[in-house]
């Protein structure tokens, strides 16, 4: 079963067109990876996606519905959620603050009273099984500043966990990220590529083949290829165009 259906997606800046026309498919279930030089427009359409940013023309079928003029608080409502290529949490916030304010957002709640959260058992209880999820529980009374790199990642994927998400968006979760760090983000992805869908993009291309069920390769804004990784690895204008030795 077809989960989001994109089709004849268009952005432009100026006369810079970002998007160009673009058309997939991610099946429900699938962790499917988009990939691309830089400057491709793959964090551009994460963006569309999302509701971060509105399109030109096209249409974004999520479970059968067009959600192209919804916002994005109205996407994650329906659980789209996504993480950002740079980190976005609170950094003057604990980590169970950070992940209970996203409860708050999937439940509809108000924002007017930040700190009082700490104080919701209901909400801290959720964040605390998304932080369990990602390995975070330990650091649920540290400061968000006071995390590596690497937990921070971490941090800003249980961020998306909480608001219960059946499409999971994620921007480059590997960038800035070392061995260690990167071993265990792609451990976390594969867990949970068991029980969501999932659409990756990643630089990190031993991630991407060692996780991805699907490939699809974006190039100034066009998808020119979409298969199983094996196939994507020997696709000879895939290779011409951004695999090169990395293949």
């Amino acid at each position: 079963m077809t989960l989001l259906s994109v089709r004849d997606l268009r952005k432009s800046y100026g006369a810079l067109k970002v998007t160009d026309e673009l058309s997939m498919d991610v099946a429900e279930g699938e962790l499917h990876a988009v990939i691309g030089p830089n400057g491709a427009g793959k964090t551009t359409l994460v963006a569309q996606l999302s509701g971060q940013s509105g399109s030109d023309a096209g249409q974004i079928l999520y479970s059968g519905q067009d959600i192209m003029h919804l916002s994005m608080p109205e996407r994650v409502q329906l659980g789209l959620a996504r993480s950002f290529q740079i980190t976005s949490v609170l950094p003057g916030f604990t980590v169970l603050e950070n992940v209970a304010l996203a409860v708050q957002a999937r439940s509809g709640t108000s924002f007017r009273f930040f700190r009082p959260v700490a104080g919701q058992a209901v909400l801290n209880d959720a964040a605390m099984a998304a932080l369990a999820e990602v390995e975070l529980e330990t650091r649920a009374g540290r400061l968000a500043a006071e995390l590596s790199h690497g937990e921070l990642r971490q941090l800003e994927i249980a961020i998306a966990l909480a608001t219960a998400p059946r499409l999971l968006l994620l921007d480059e979760p590997l960038a800035g990220t070392g061995g260690e760090e990167s071993e265990r983000l792609v451990g976390l992805l594969g867990r949970l590529k068991a029980r969501m869908t999932i659409v990756l993009i990643e630089h990190d291309m031993q991630a991407v083949f060692a996780l991805a069920d699907r490939i699809s390769v974006l190039v100034y804004g066009k998808i020119i290829a979409t298969d199983t990784p094996a196939i994507i690895r020997q696709d000879a204008k895939v290779r011409a165009a951004y695999l090169g030795e990395e293949a």
